[in-house]
């Protein structure tokens, strides 16, 4: 493994690093927390990686210092921006060290490790902030708050597109939980609300994608509390009310959507398929009230 022309960033030589591609983006210097890494490791003189991650379509979100077991892996991850590759070059004591990592590794092995960072997200100070006593937390001024609570939506998103809903829920809940605050002023109720309609949002479309329209329909009845005209709650009010076979009350409210948004697809192909099932569901309790009604006629 050539280390020759490499960077080197850890100010021993055992970490050396060759960048493959860069993005520029705002906010884009990794911060020393958690982030989505696709990567792959290889020993001297072989083109097959010992160990990558690259069959995984949503890589997992990482927390370095912790997930990061790898030492010259943390070291590299903390150089590099979102939407950068690299190349880097460990020595045995960045790596696996005199034992090596039998039978995989030899000892005092140098290994490469080509890294991609695909996303990343900053939640030092949520984990903090959550760490502290209810008491303490409202001790807090409110936009630190809306802040954290922020975050933990942001997290709860990442989580949500790479289909893990069950995680995505916990993550919004905690941002849910922290909102009930009295507020100082109607300025501050605004700001609020604000926050806990995207929250109540994304946890009813949560529970919707978890198979549970009860609880889907429970939040997005919130957020009509807070917003009674939000086309996105009465949407998924409606499909949780569909899911519920409570069609009359799916129609009101996909109706109720479509007159705010009359030319928004979704909301139109949900009245198609809610028309096509309720007639379905007619037919069938006709047929039933009939078969009743010739059975009771035969046996009198």
């Amino acid at each position: 493994l050539r280390a020759q022309g490499l960077q080197d960033v850890s100010g021993d030589g055992g970490v050396r690093k060759q960048e493959l591609r860069i993005k520029l983006l705002l906010f884009s210097l990794l911060p020393v927390l958690g982030c989505a890494v696709k990567y792959s490791g290889y020993l001297d003189h072989s083109d097959k990686p010992f160990c990558t991650n690259h069959s995984r379509r949503f890589p997992e979100l990482m927390k370095l210092g912790k997930d990061v077991t790898l030492r010259g892996l943390d070291v590299g991850l903390q150089t590099m921006k979102k939407g950068e590759m690299a190349r880097f070059v460990f020595s045995p004591d960045y790596a696996y060290g005199q034992q090596g990592c039998h039978p995989l590794i030899p000892p005092n092995a140098t290994v490469m490790f080509e890294v991609e960072v695909l996303d990343f997200l900053d939640s030092a100070e949520s984990d903090a902030f959550f760490k502290l006593t209810a008491e303490h937390q409202n001790t807090f001024p409110l936009q630190k708050v809306l802040e954290v609570s922020d975050t933990e939506r942001q997290i709860g998103n990442y989580l949500y597109n790479n289909q893990k809903f069950e995680c995505a829920k916990h993550r919004y809940k905690r941002a849910l939980s922290i909102l009930d605050r009295s507020p100082s002023s109607e300025a501050e109720q605004c700001q609020i609300n604000a926050s806990k309609l995207l929250v109540l949002l994304n946890l009813s479309l949560s529970y919707l994608k978890l198979q549970r329209p009860a609880q889907a329909l429970a939040y997005g009845k919130k957020a009509l509390k807070i917003d009674p005209r939000n086309t996105k709650a009465l949407f998924r009010c409606g499909q949780a009310c569909f899911l519920l076979t409570q069609y009359e009350k799916a129609q009101d409210f996909l109706v109720r959507a479509q007159q705010i948004e009359p030319f928004n697809r979704d909301i139109n192909d949900e009245l198609k398929k809610l028309a096509s099932c309720y007639r379905d569901y007619l037919e069938k309790e006709k047929e039933m009230c009939f078969r009743m009604f010739a059975s009771l006629t035969s046996a009198s």
